[in-house]
């Protein structure tokens, strides 16, 4: 027998009596050439001794392309410049990441939860001029944090849309598996450059509606078919350790066409234990792992560890996850809507104490200092009931995003403020089959410890709640390196100490931080203003200590109002050298903004602070300014000063 390559196969030559051979190696036979053969490498390589020159050369290349293909699936840093905004950078890993999907059709991006799947999307976009068109499907929970990071992340103007009722006419478009049926014509009325399907690991099972929406059906009576939606390239994302449920992999390997994938039962015999009986198969084990992920590592899937990119990561990283408000939408209108009207009223005590600081009455100051510490105690009061009750709302999706975190990270510390939001979310835990443990700050010093000990020591504890207060300080909980805070608090250190549970001595890996806010609620605004930073200093009362207020204050924005850093002492020195002239001269100034400014708006049109304006106005309708008046006033008059007309700004 002789076994050469041609024309991209591996033919056999044998006798008669050789057969067995190439047929056990499952090498088909070709009746009319009268030949057997195999495309596979693989299958040839199990008769190496047979091969003439050819054939040998075309498996060494094989495995050699196979061998830098697993490498590159491994990849942890790339040296090509990627295009990003000024300001951010891909990580090393992430170019590596980038560069591997940008050479497939189709690529599963596998890395751990928390290593930039997303920005490696849109960097995908960045680094492809050609790709122009792009649909995002992600879990509603997933949207806004999509968009937000596209808006961040692109380099090209590309218009961006949400698809809810109505499907955008824009370049890049995210929809939820939820609504994909609703709009099936339109998702295929066009050929997208690049397709990407956030934790597709929704797609595990081929019989569900969203599967079918995203991969299709196939059906003898075309009438009862469904095309996947067209797409030039498909990126697949997941955080999921998928090579241990093999079977999940199936529908978009599937999809691929990929010979590898072709036959359900081969698939299920080799990769998931599969057994037949007399109830049907049985395709939820897990077999031959390491020949899977070789499989899959050299043809469409990229997969990295925390562990594995260690060095590229900083100690802590921070996320905020915006979830659609949707069954809790009623709660945060109302929490909206109280959350402005306090504003308003803070804007307007902010404003008297800053006029309050060009009193000649000592007392006029205190007294407007208080009443803004009045306010701020009134407001706290109002939007912690108001948070609670939005924390209860949300429980349920909190619940969910830490099922797939425990999928993806094995354990993670959960941190909330209310007793009845832990419990609720305990509860969900318990009917998913996740085992936890809680601290709370009515247990005792043993039970306490107790459940620290167990969480850090039973690997059958996946996640560790407890309140900010109780469970904030003084413990370690090392054994996980993911903190979910399901509610907030108004104080950025109580947050970094929670933090500090995992990140401390005996912590080997980075650790994330996320934060679950609702859409366009109080946390997401405390989120997106307050959390990231953790350093806000409230600079509202000259006054300085800890106090409720003081984290509170730095919540409201109120913004960077020209008399914010000028204290009393400040007005009055400055006052001392004030001219006749120099007084008139700021009055005349104030009164020519003021009459630009039309004062509705936080920042109107022409760019005026809301404070500011409140302040501008009284002090331009004056009969006259006292010289603390006019060094109060001159504040501003400096910090508008490109807005008055040119002469005047020169003078």
């Amino acid at each position: 027998m002789r076994i050469e390559y041609c024309d991209r196969q591996f033919v056999a030559r044998c006798t008669f009596d050789e057969r067995a051979l190439p047929k056990t190696a499952k090498f088909r036979w070709d009746p009319d050439r009268r030949i057997w053969w195999t495309d596979d490498p693989k299958r040839a390589a199990t008769l190496a001794e047979y091969c003439d020159d050819s054939a040998r050369a075309a498996i060494e290349s094989h495995t050699k392309a196979v061998k830098d293909a697993v490498e590159a699936s491994r990849a942890v840093d790339a040296d090509v410049d990627i295009p990003a905004p000024e300001g951010l950078a891909y990580l090393p890993f992430q170019k590596a990441g980038i560069v591997y999907a940008s050479n497939r059709e189709v690529t599963i991006v596998g890395d751990e939860m928390g290593l930039g799947k997303t920005i490696q999307a849109l960097g995908i976009v960045n680094a492809d001029p050609t790709v122009k068109s792009v649909l995002v499907i992600c879990p509603a929970s997933l949207r806004m944090n999509w968009q937000r990071e596209a808006e961040r992340w692109l380099v090209r103007p590309m218009s961006i849309g949400i698809a809810n009722h109505e499907f955008p006419t824009t370049d890049l478009v995210i929809i939820n598996y939820d609504i994909l049926r609703k709009h099936r014509e339109t998702l295929r009325s066009r050929v997208w450059d690049l397709l990407v399907v956030d934790e597709c690991h929704y797609l595990k099972n081929p019989k569900t509606i969203r599967t079918i929406e995203v991969l299709g059906k196939w059906h003898r009576a075309p009438q009862l078919a469904l095309s996947p939606i067209p797409a030039k390239r498909r990126l697949y994302l997941t955080g999921t350790p998928i090579v241990n449920r093999p079977i999940e992999l199936w529908p978009i390997l599937h999809s691929t066409g990929r010979p590898e994938w072709r036959n359900w039962k081969t698939y299920v015999e080799r990769f998931c234990d599969g057994e037949q009986d007399k109830w049907g198969w049985h395709v939820s084990g897990a077999s031959n792992l390491d020949e899977l992920q070789e499989i899959l590592r050299s043809t469409i899937m990229v997969r990295r560890l925390k562990k594995d990119v260690l060095t590229d990561l900083p100690p802590k990283r921070r996320q905020v996850i915006e979830l659609p408000a949707n069954g809790a939408a009623e709660v945060v209108t109302a929490e909206k809507r109280a959350w402005q009207a306090r504003q308003q009223i803070i804007e307007a005590l902010q404003t008297a104490v800053e006029l309050a600081k060009a009193s000649e009455d000592p007392a006029d100051y205190e007294a407007a200092v208080q009443a803004l510490r009045e306010g701020y105690m009134v407001a706290f009061t109002e939007m912690a009931a108001l948070r609670h009750e939005t924390a209860r709302a949300k429980a349920p999706y909190v619940i969910e995003h830490v099922l797939e975190a425990v999928d993806s990270a094995g354990k993670v510390v959960l941190f909330g403020h209310h007793k009845d939001v832990l419990h609720a979310i305990r509860d969900g835990l318990t009917a998913a089959g996740i085992e936890s443990v809680m601290l709370i700050g009515d247990m005792g010093a043993e039970a306490r410890q107790a459940a620290v000990d167990r969480f850090q020591q039973d690997e059958t504890v996946k996640v560790f709640l407890g309140t900010i207060g109780a469970a904030g300080v003084g413990i370690t909980l090392t054994a996980a390196s993911h903190v979910v805070f399901a509610e907030l608090d108004w104080v950025p250190g109580n947050m970094s100490q929670a933090e500090d549970r995992c990140h401390r001595i005996g912590q080997t890996e980075s650790v994330l931080v996320q934060h679950l806010v609702l859409e366009d609620s109080l946390d997401a605004h405390i989120a997106r203003t307050l959390v990231e930073k953790q350093n806000i200093i409230d600079r509202a009362l000259d006054k300085v200590g800890r106090r409720p207020d003081r984290a509170f204050g730095s919540m409201i924005t109120i913004g960077d109002f020209a008399t914010r850093d000028a204290s009393r002492s400040d007005i009055e020195s400055e006052a001392a050298e004030m001219s006749v002239t120099e007084i008139a001269d700021v009055h005349g100034k104030l009164r020519m903004l003021a009459a630009m400014c039309d004062g509705a708006q936080a920042r109107d049109g022409a760019g005026f602070n809301k404070c500011d304006s409140g302040i501008g106005k009284r002090l331009a309708g004056l009969p006259t300014l006292t010289p603390k008046q006019a060094a109060l006033g001159k504040r501003l008059v400096h910090k508008y000063r490109r807005q008055l007309p040119e002469q005047e700004e020169n003078h």
